[in-house]
């Protein structure tokens, strides 16, 4: 809230020095429908390293090609975008083109940001207008021959992108039109959650379906009842989207960051709208596998690790204690095709987010000092195949990449 009061204040300041602004009366109420865009397009997470001046850039993205620094976007006219206009930042936005015809890498999302609505993108400008200006020179573009070639983001363009924009369904209700626009808009949820062809774009036919993300498996969100989160309520995923828990899960990694700085800060009313329009989609197999025999040898050798390492917490049977440590029965972020989220978490541990909802961040342990890639691997597949999981078996040479 001081932040938005903040940015009125500013508005008013500018009108009253005749600047610019002047010729906007309503430009205080643009800059805070801008501030709301920039929250649905979670801005912040990208752009600001941690201990950074807002949207200032320097946060490290690893691609599969390469490494990324996300620029510095304050207005900031040496080393910001100060320099660019109204119709520059339009066009970045829809287009993937920025100023002075640079071409941009879609880990700027801009295949989703380009169904965002003018008036959006207007008001999002307006607000980037007043943030802060910060002198911070950022070379983002880090790949290595031949992806370091911008020119090649045209041919990019002509197999993977096409600008358009948000076209509703006339037959669904207006919530659902509301969470389709944030989910493939603004929210750019399938950037991280849909699979990637080889050339790094989203497969349209798989989207929302889980993909490997920087380490982290981001899970399959669409309303499938085994891999998806089809068996949550709309009101769970309203909890776990605003506060980072609930009874299913704790947000860890990446998805924290992003509850922390966007979803978080949602409204109530777009919460709903995103949590029923994830529960209409459809997406990845709806019939459990068979699990593992309890008597698989990695199976029995997981039970005994998991009944002395991990049952004080998530329980014998594997139900947890809300809020507090997630429930593994039943779990289809446990039961997920890639086990290399379960993998980070039992190895490095994980701090769950604090946000304005929920401010208790309880955490796990980091267990890689103590057991063996060997041991990892058993007790993940003890986990992802117990309690009525079924998932296939973790090796152990899946636990060695990760460390």
């Amino acid at each position: 809230m001081k932040k938005i009061v903040f940015s009125v204040i500013l508005a008013a300041a500018a009108l009253s020095s005749g600047s610019a602004f002047s010729q906007a009366p309503d430009q205080a109420d643009e800059i805070i429908r801008g501030r709301y865009q920039a929250i649905l397009a979670d801005c912040a997470a990208c752009h600001t390293a941690p201990g950074a001046k807002p949207l200032s850039g320097g946060l490290p993205l690893e691609t599969p090609f390469g490494q990324l620094i996300p620029p510095n976007i304050t207005p900031d006219k040496a080393t910001g975008i100060g320099n660019w206009t109204e119709q520059d930042f339009h066009r970045a936005m829809k287009t993937g083109i920025g100023h002075d015809g640079k071409r941009l890498y879609p880990a700027m999302p801009y295949p989703a940001y380009t169904k965002m609505s003018d008036e959006d993108i207007g008001n999002l400008w307006s607000y980037l207008r007043t943030v802060e200006p910060v002198f911070n020179p950022v070379e983002s573009n880090q790949l290595p021959f031949p992806f370091n070639i911008r020119l090649s983001m045209l041919g990019w363009n002509t197999i993977n992108f096409e600008a358009r924009a948000f076209e509703p369904d006339p037959s669904k209700s207006p919530e659902w039109n509301r969470g389709a626009y944030i989910v493939q808009g603004p929210g750019h949820c399938g950037t991280c959650h849909s699979p990637k062809t080889f050339l790094g774009a989203d497969k349209t036919d798989e989207a929302l379906q889980g993909a490997s993300l920087q380490g982290w498996y981001a899970p399959n969100i669409t309303g499938n009842p085994h891999i998806g989160i089809g068996s949550w309520s709309e009101d769970e995923i309203v909890q776990y989207l605003k506060t980072g828990a609930n009874a299913h899960t704790i947000a860890s990694g990446p998805m924290a960051e992003a509850i922390q700085a966007s979803t978080s800060l949602m409204t109530d009313e777009d919460l709903k709208a995103i949590a029923t329009y994830l529960k209409s989609t459809e997406g990845g197999p709806t019939e459990k596998p068979q699990p593992l025999a309890a008597s698989d040898p990695h199976m029995a050798a997981g039970a005994a690790i998991y009944h002395d390492t991990c049952s004080a917490c998530h329980g014998g049977d594997g139900k947890g204690a809300r809020q507090l440590f997630p429930a593994l029965a039943g779990s289809s972020i446990v039961q997920q095709p890639s086990a290399e989220t379960l993998a980070r978490l039992v190895l490095n541990g994980s701090q769950a987010v604090a946000t304005p909802e929920a401010r208790t961040t309880p955490s796990m342990p980091s267990l890689g000092w103590r057991l063996s890639d060997q041991q990892v691997a058993d007790v993940l597949t003890y986990v992802r195949n117990s309690w009525g999981n079924a998932a296939p078996p973790v090796q152990a040479s899946d636990i060695a990449s990760q460390r």
